[in-house]
């Protein structure tokens, strides 16, 4: 089994304007005269999706607290790194920022033959939010715990399968994980997209399935499928009847996928403690807090020297993974 290391914690184009609002939030005294013209807020991925969804509950508080227009600009293809380029060459003023996702500490490791930017190219503002998966389990199975579906799994090694929205996806990354710290031996089963790789688990084709929380839970909460773990440090307050991977008897199998705000690298320190106050201010808000927990998230609003340090300690953790399981996407 690999000895993986273990990152400290505390987590189509269109483009979108949000119309003028008053300020309801009071600006610190931080990065006076920013910003001078309006945000651009690029998404690097397609709208719908997880970071998509984040820009645009966070954009128009943003906008009322900086007092200037918001535009999300959702930049897709080639794993992200074509929105993470754009980031990276726009001028370091505060003015275009990145909406960071899992995948952008990821795909180096799984698409080696591709130039992704790396974290020198930014500079760190604030971890936004992030959502954990949940294991869950076709309702016949016999397995009542993760301890009983190891078992299962140990007694008939490479019989049993797993479920992923994709190959790469965190949900895929995930089962590997948890493969890595059982021992076990699990064929896997990719789809396309998280839907379809449910609605088999739920109907017997797949004995389970790692699901992002927002879309896992309701189908748990159904009786489709059984929950067994969660794989955040602690239980999510979104099911707290879960208990979560270690609880369940396997540490060091977490994993969360989360979005972070970034800067070109450059971008002055007035500017980037100026945004980091405004966003972290945004999260720690009752109705940002309840928005973001109804899709399973939980707000962060870290400093941007622990985004900094998470980033790193992500894509040494995943390269790690990706290498011992030998996933390859090219």
């Amino acid at each position: 089994m690999a000895n993986l290391k273990q990152p400290n914690r505390r987590l189509g184009r269109r483009t979108i304007l949000f119309g003028a609002a008053s300020a309801t939030f009071a600006a610190p005294a931080l990065g006076q005269g920013f910003p001078a013209s309006p945000i651009r807020l690029v998404v690097p991925y397609s709208p719908g999706g997880g970071a998509d969804t984040t820009a645009r509950l966070i954009a128009p508080k943003l906008q009322e607290v900086l007092g200037e227009t918001v535009v999300i600009d959702n930049k897709p293809g080639a794993g992200g790194s074509i929105g993470d380029d754009f980031v990276a060459k726009a001028a370091p003023d505060g003015c275009t920022l990145l909406i960071g996702a899992f995948a952008h500490a990821v795909n180096p490791s799984l698409m080696s033959k591709m130039r992704f930017r790396t974290p020198d190219d930014f500079a760190p503002i604030s971890l936004l939010v992030t959502v954990p998966e949940l294991l869950v389990i076709t309702p016949s199975f016999p397995a009542k715990d993760v301890a009983e579906l190891i078992a299962c799994a140990k007694a008939q090694p490479g019989k049993l399968s797993y479920a992923s929205s994709g190959n790469g996806s965190a949900q895929h990354l995930a089962a590997e994980l948890f493969k890595l710290r059982t021992g076990t031996n699990i064929e896997h089963v990719p789809y396309k997209g998280g839907a379809p790789a449910v609605a088999d688990v739920a109907a017997g084709h797949v004995p389970f399935y790692f699901g992002n929380m927002s879309s896992a839970l309701p189908q748990a909460r159904s009786g489709r499928v059984r929950a067994l773990a969660v794989t955040s440090p602690q239980r999510s307050p979104a099911a707290p009847e879960v208990p979560t991977m270690a609880e369940a008897g396997v540490s060091g199998c977490e994993i969360s996928e989360w979005n972070a705000l970034l800067a070109p690298a450059g971008t002055p320190p007035a500017v980037i403690d100026r945004l980091h106050a405004e966003v972290a201010r945004i999260l720690r808000t009752d109705e940002m807090k309840a928005k973001f927990a109804d899709l399973g998230a939980e707000t962060i609003g870290s400093t941007p020297q622990e985004l900094a340090i998470f980033l790193r300690a992500e894509m040494a953790k995943w390269a790690e993974v990706v290498k011992a399981a030998n996933i390859k996407i090219e």
